[in-house]
Protein backbone atom coordinates (compact mmCIF):
# COMPACT_ATOMS: atom_id res chain seq x y z
CA UNK A 1 0.00 0.00 0.00
CA UNK A 2 1.16 3.51 -0.71
CA UNK A 3 0.32 5.93 1.94
CA UNK A 4 -2.88 8.03 1.46
CA UNK A 5 -1.69 11.66 0.30
CA UNK A 6 -4.23 14.84 0.11
CA UNK A 7 -4.85 15.72 -3.66
CA UNK A 8 -4.05 19.52 -4.36
CA UNK A 9 -7.65 19.75 -6.20
CA UNK A 10 -8.97 18.44 -3.10
CA UNK A 11 -9.74 14.78 -1.73
CA UNK A 12 -7.30 12.30 -0.42
CA UNK A 13 -5.83 9.36 -2.49
CA UNK A 14 -4.35 5.92 -1.71
CA UNK A 15 -2.91 3.10 -3.84
CA UNK A 16 -3.41 -0.69 -2.69
CA UNK A 17 -2.20 -3.69 -4.18
CA UNK A 18 -4.87 -6.22 -5.86
CA UNK A 19 -4.25 -8.37 -2.83
CA UNK A 20 -4.82 -5.98 -0.21
CA UNK A 21 -7.78 -4.52 -1.77
CA UNK A 22 -9.45 -7.98 -1.71
CA UNK A 23 -8.16 -8.47 2.21
CA UNK A 24 -10.59 -5.28 2.92
CA UNK A 25 -13.07 -6.45 0.58
CA UNK A 26 -12.66 -9.66 2.48
CA UNK A 27 -12.50 -8.61 6.18
CA UNK A 28 -15.80 -5.79 5.79
CA UNK A 29 -17.97 -8.91 3.74
CA UNK A 30 -17.70 -10.91 6.73
CA UNK A 31 -18.09 -7.73 9.33
CA UNK A 32 -21.33 -7.02 6.87
CA UNK A 33 -22.66 -10.20 7.28
CA UNK A 34 -22.12 -10.51 11.15
CA UNK A 35 -24.13 -7.82 11.41
CA UNK A 36 -26.76 -8.37 9.34
CA UNK A 37 -27.49 -11.70 10.68
CA UNK A 38 -27.96 -9.84 14.01
CA UNK A 39 -30.44 -7.41 12.23
CA UNK A 40 -31.38 -8.38 9.47
CA UNK A 41 -30.74 -6.86 5.71
CA UNK A 42 -31.31 -2.97 6.18
CA UNK A 43 -34.32 -2.01 3.62
CA UNK A 44 -36.22 1.09 2.38
CA UNK A 45 -39.39 1.70 3.78
CA UNK A 46 -42.24 3.93 3.12
CA UNK A 47 -42.65 5.27 5.99
CA UNK A 48 -39.04 5.96 7.81
CA UNK A 49 -40.71 7.70 10.61
CA UNK A 50 -42.54 4.61 11.25
CA UNK A 51 -39.31 2.37 11.65
CA UNK A 52 -37.74 4.89 13.96
CA UNK A 53 -40.90 5.14 16.30
CA UNK A 54 -41.84 1.18 16.32
CA UNK A 55 -38.48 -1.00 16.79
CA UNK A 56 -38.01 -4.44 15.64
CA UNK A 57 -34.74 -5.15 17.35
CA UNK A 58 -33.84 -7.18 20.13
CA UNK A 59 -33.57 -5.61 23.68
CA UNK A 60 -31.21 -8.39 24.21
CA UNK A 61 -27.80 -7.74 23.47
CA UNK A 62 -25.78 -9.65 21.11
CA UNK A 63 -23.93 -12.98 22.12
CA UNK A 64 -21.26 -12.64 19.65
CA UNK A 65 -18.13 -10.99 21.42
CA UNK A 66 -17.85 -8.77 18.06
CA UNK A 67 -20.78 -7.80 17.77
CA UNK A 68 -21.27 -6.98 21.54
CA UNK A 69 -18.11 -4.57 21.13
CA UNK A 70 -19.73 -3.24 17.33
CA UNK A 71 -23.28 -2.79 19.03
CA UNK A 72 -22.19 -1.53 22.78
CA UNK A 73 -24.35 -1.25 25.63
CA UNK A 74 -26.06 2.49 25.97
CA UNK A 75 -26.12 1.76 30.26
CA UNK A 76 -23.40 -0.35 31.47
CA UNK A 77 -25.25 0.15 35.13
CA UNK A 78 -29.06 -0.71 33.93
CA UNK A 79 -29.95 -3.53 31.91
CA UNK A 80 -33.52 -2.54 31.35
CA UNK A 81 -32.58 1.23 30.02
CA UNK A 82 -30.01 -0.63 28.01
CA UNK A 83 -32.54 -2.84 26.78
CA UNK A 84 -34.80 0.15 25.72
CA UNK A 85 -32.04 2.23 24.36
CA UNK A 86 -30.98 -1.12 22.40
CA UNK A 87 -34.09 -1.22 20.72
CA UNK A 88 -34.14 1.97 19.43
CA UNK A 89 -31.30 2.47 17.99
CA UNK A 90 -29.02 -1.07 16.72
CA UNK A 91 -30.89 -1.56 13.83
CA UNK A 92 -29.78 1.85 13.19
CA UNK A 93 -26.35 1.67 13.89
CA UNK A 94 -26.26 -1.68 12.16
CA UNK A 95 -27.06 0.22 8.80
CA UNK A 96 -24.85 2.73 9.49
CA UNK A 97 -21.64 0.41 9.99
CA UNK A 98 -23.07 -1.70 7.27
CA UNK A 99 -23.33 1.49 4.38
CA UNK A 100 -19.92 2.68 5.38
CA UNK A 101 -18.32 -1.00 4.43
CA UNK A 102 -20.85 -0.34 1.46
CA UNK A 103 -18.82 2.80 0.68
CA UNK A 104 -15.30 0.98 1.39
CA UNK A 105 -16.15 -1.51 -1.16
CA UNK A 106 -17.62 0.85 -3.64
CA UNK A 107 -14.88 3.04 -3.96
CA UNK A 108 -12.24 0.20 -4.36
CA UNK A 109 -14.43 -1.38 -7.25
CA UNK A 110 -14.68 2.48 -8.57
CA UNK A 111 -10.82 2.05 -8.22
CA UNK A 112 -9.89 -0.14 -10.32
CA UNK A 113 -10.45 -3.70 -8.00
CA UNK A 114 -12.31 -6.55 -9.28
CA UNK A 115 -14.60 -8.09 -6.73
CA UNK A 116 -14.80 -11.54 -7.94
CA UNK A 117 -11.13 -11.97 -7.67
CA UNK A 118 -10.13 -12.19 -11.04
CA UNK A 119 -7.15 -9.52 -11.25
CA UNK A 120 -4.25 -11.57 -10.63
CA UNK A 121 -2.50 -9.30 -13.54
CA UNK A 122 -4.44 -6.44 -12.04
CA UNK A 123 -3.05 -2.78 -11.81
CA UNK A 124 -2.98 -1.64 -8.24
CA UNK A 125 -6.26 0.15 -6.88
CA UNK A 126 -6.58 3.79 -6.49
CA UNK A 127 -8.82 4.65 -4.45
CA UNK A 128 -10.21 8.65 -4.49
CA UNK A 129 -12.20 9.67 -1.67
CA UNK A 130 -14.04 13.09 -0.87
CA UNK A 131 -15.06 13.73 2.85
CA UNK A 132 -17.70 11.84 2.96
CA UNK A 133 -15.94 8.68 1.80
CA UNK A 134 -13.23 9.13 4.68
CA UNK A 135 -15.05 9.44 6.92
CA UNK A 136 -16.65 5.69 6.09
CA UNK A 137 -13.28 4.43 5.43
CA UNK A 138 -12.09 6.16 9.20
CA UNK A 139 -15.43 4.45 10.63
CA UNK A 140 -15.52 0.95 8.47
CA UNK A 141 -11.22 0.88 9.63
CA UNK A 142 -11.97 1.32 13.02
CA UNK A 143 -14.76 -1.24 12.67
CA UNK A 144 -12.41 -3.84 11.58
CA UNK A 145 -9.92 -3.12 14.34
CA UNK A 146 -12.31 -3.66 16.98
CA UNK A 147 -13.37 -6.83 15.70
CA UNK A 148 -10.15 -8.30 15.04
CA UNK A 149 -8.61 -6.97 18.76
CA UNK A 150 -11.90 -8.62 20.44
CA UNK A 151 -11.12 -12.40 17.91
CA UNK A 152 -7.03 -11.53 19.28
CA UNK A 153 -8.31 -11.01 22.72
CA UNK A 154 -6.34 -7.17 22.53
CA UNK A 155 -7.80 -5.01 25.71
CA UNK A 156 -4.43 -3.28 26.24
CA UNK A 157 -1.12 -2.70 24.79
CA UNK A 158 0.30 -5.19 26.06
CA UNK A 159 -2.23 -7.41 24.61
CA UNK A 160 -0.54 -6.19 21.38
CA UNK A 161 2.58 -7.05 21.81
CA UNK A 162 2.02 -10.71 23.08
CA UNK A 163 -0.50 -11.45 20.44
CA UNK A 164 2.27 -10.62 18.07
CA UNK A 165 4.66 -12.73 19.66
CA UNK A 166 2.22 -15.74 19.96
CA UNK A 167 3.28 -19.23 18.90
CA UNK A 168 0.46 -19.82 16.66
CA UNK A 169 0.91 -19.06 13.07
CA UNK A 170 -2.79 -17.70 12.92
CA UNK A 171 -2.88 -15.32 15.90
CA UNK A 172 0.26 -13.73 14.15
CA UNK A 173 -1.30 -13.47 10.77
CA UNK A 174 -4.28 -11.85 12.42
CA UNK A 175 -2.13 -9.61 14.01
CA UNK A 176 -0.22 -8.66 11.04
CA UNK A 177 -3.42 -7.98 9.85
CA UNK A 178 -4.50 -6.00 12.69
CA UNK A 179 -1.09 -3.58 12.83
CA UNK A 180 -1.57 -2.99 9.39
CA UNK A 181 -5.32 -1.76 9.22
CA UNK A 182 -3.61 0.53 12.01
CA UNK A 183 -1.50 1.65 9.78
CA UNK A 184 -3.98 2.39 6.88
CA UNK A 185 -6.02 4.24 9.46
CA UNK A 186 -2.93 6.12 10.31
CA UNK A 187 -1.77 7.19 6.53
CA UNK A 188 -5.63 8.46 6.20
CA UNK A 189 -5.99 10.54 9.15
CA UNK A 190 -2.37 11.99 8.30
CA UNK A 191 -3.21 12.61 4.94
CA UNK A 192 -6.42 14.92 6.40
CA UNK A 193 -3.54 17.31 8.37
Amino acid sequence: MKPFKRRRRGGVVGVFEPTEAHLLLNLLGQVVELLQDRTGPSTSSPDPLFDQLVPAASHLPPEDPVLKRLLPDGYSDDAEASGDFRRYTERGLSSAKVANAEAVIESLVRGGMEPDGNDTDAEPVEVELDPAAVQAWLRSLTDLRLALAVRLGIETEDDVDAVAESDEEQVVVMSDIYDWLGYVQETLVGALD
